[in-house]
C-alpha cells in the first residue's frame, strides 16, 4: 500500500513539475524567442504563413524542448538511481540513451540558440514536429519507469 502510494506521490511530483516548466518555457519564450528582423523577400514567403505564426511555432517548440530536458532530467536520475540499486547493465544502457538525448533536446532548444546568439527562422509547424514526437516517446518512457 505504500509503495503504491509513493508512486502516485512520485506521478504528481512529475507532474507539476512539467507544468511549473511548460509555464516558465512559455513565459521565457514569449519574451525572448522571435523573428529575425530579416525576411526572405516577398515572392519566397509563403502567403499562408504568417510572422506571427512563425513566432508561435518557435514558442511551442520552446516549451516542448523544455519539457523534454525536464522529462529526461528526471528520467536520468531514476535510471541512476536504479542503476544503484541494481547494477544491471541494461541500466547503463539507459543511463546512456538519455544522456545523448538530453544532449539532443538540449542542442534543439530555442533558449539555447537565443543564448548564442541565434535567432529562429523558416521551419514553421515542422520545427516543433521532432520534439513533439520526442516528448512524447519520453512521457511514454517515464511512464513505464515509474509504472515498473
Amino acid at each position: 500500500m505504500n509503495d503504491h502510494m509513493n508512486k502516485n506521490v512520485k506521478i504528481w511530483l512529475v507532474l507539476a513539475t512539467l507544468v511549473a516548466v511548460a509555464l516558465l518555457a512559455t513565459l521565457w519564450a514569449t519574451i525572448f524567442v522571435s523573428i529575425p528582423p530579416m525576411r526572405p523577400p516577398e515572392e519566397l514567403r509563403p502567403p499562408e504563413i504568417l510572422p506571427g505564426d512563425i513566432e508561435l511555432y518557435y514558442t511551442v517548440k520552446t516549451v516542448i524542448s523544455t519539457i523534454n530536458i525536464t522529462l529526461l532530467v528526471i528520467l536520468l536520475i531514476m535510471y541512476i538511481n536504479i542503476y544503484t540499486k541494481t547494477k544491471s547493465e541494461f541500466t547503463i544502457g539507459l543511463i546512456i540513451f538519455s544522456m545523448v538525448l538530453l544532449l539532443n533536446a538540449l542542442a534543439s532548444n530555442p533558449l539555447v540558440h537565443w543564448a548564442f546568439g541565434f535567432r529562429a527562422f523558416g521551419l514553421g509547424p515542422f520545427a516543433m514536429l521532432p520534439d513533439l514526437f520526442t516528448c512524447v516517446a519520453l512521457a511514454v518512457l517515464l511512464y513505464l519507469t515509474v509504472k515498473y
